[in-house]
């Protein structure tokens, strides 16, 4: 098996900075919902109060992977979060993985199996509440 055994160093880094690039996608997004929850929710075709519950959602497990804070809880909501606008996809708005212009679930799935690898590996020493 070939392997690169000076990788493994790099280890923490690897979960820090996929920690940061996810805090980064949920963090806009959930800006975006509560910049304008009004016509933000008329989009996903949600009420007002659940699209700012949303965006106070996704701005929470962002700054809990930023930071380090219940890192794997943040994970666990985030993963919630995005299995219910994968279902919208495919259940109300009957978009296939792929969709038109992009807009398949393709791209939920891939946030998803990210933050697996966030629950299941704690996210990495470099946290203010480091996995034990």
């Amino acid at each position: 098996m070939l392997i690169l055994p000076g990788a493994f160093q790099f280890v923490h880094w690897s979960l820090f900075f996929l920690r940061l690039m996810v805090a980064l996608v949920f963090g806009t997004s959930g800006y975006n919902h509560l910049k304008d929850p009004r016509v933000r929710a008329k989009s996903i075709g949600m009420s007002v109060r659940f699209t700012v519950f949303l965006g106070v959602a996704e701005l929470a497990g962002a700054l809990g992977l930023l930071f380090g804070v219940l890192t794997q809880w943040a994970a666990i909501g985030l993963i919630l979060l995005m299995l219910g606008a994968i279902y919208k996809k495919i259940t109300v708005w009957k978009t296939g993985f792929w969709g038109e212009n992009s807009m398949g679930w393709h791209y939920d799935l891939m946030l998803i199996v990210m933050n697996l690898v966030i629950l299941c590996t704690g996210g990495g020493l470099y946290a203010l509440m480091p996995p034990l």
